[in-house]
């Protein structure tokens, strides 16, 4: 997985009845955009994270990609 500040990560509830969560990532720890991440879930509240296979990178549109 890799990964770069500003990307989100999607992660998918793993039993039923839990809700797929997003986070934001705002700082890479890893070497060439690996985990661990420092993440920002919606409430505010900031972690590491290294995703498992129930996690997928959402890329963040650059100004580039818009144009």
């Amino acid at each position: 997985m890799r990964a770069s500040v500003g990307d989100r990560l999607l992660v998918h509830g793993r039993i039923v009845g839990q809700h797929d969560r997003t986070v934001e990532i705002i700082e890479v720890l890893g070497e060439n955009g690996t985990p661990p991440y420092r993440v920002r879930f919606e409430d505010g509240h900031e972690t590491l994270m290294s995703p498992g296979p129930d996690t997928v990178v959402r890329p963040f549109p650059t100004a580039d990609a818009q144009e």
